[in-house]
């Protein structure tokens, strides 16, 4: 017999979730992530941030986006 009680509740944490939209590329100067804006170090030691510094890395992100410039063109334009 299958249980129909939802269960979602299990996996539910009390943390911060990571900022990660799934486009992981290291800006070369900046060296933050293009996706989420975290420095490679944050990105590295993300799961075993203390609640707090998860919250000051968080409450950083919106200022770093002027920091990232985003190439256009790739290889192709540079080609021409």
């Amino acid at each position: 017999m299958k249980s129909t009680e939802n269960t979602d509740h299990i996996w539910t944490r009390q943390e911060i979730e990571s900022p990660c939209i799934k486009i992981c590329v290291i800006h070369a100067e900046s060296r933050l992530c293009t996706g989420c804006l975290r420095s490679i170090d944050e990105i590295g030691a993300w799961s075993l941030m203390s609640p707090e510094a998860r919250q000051f890395v968080m409450a950083e992100l919106p200022s770093r986006a002027g920091q990232v410039t985003k190439r256009r063109g790739g290889r192709a334009a540079r080609l021409k």
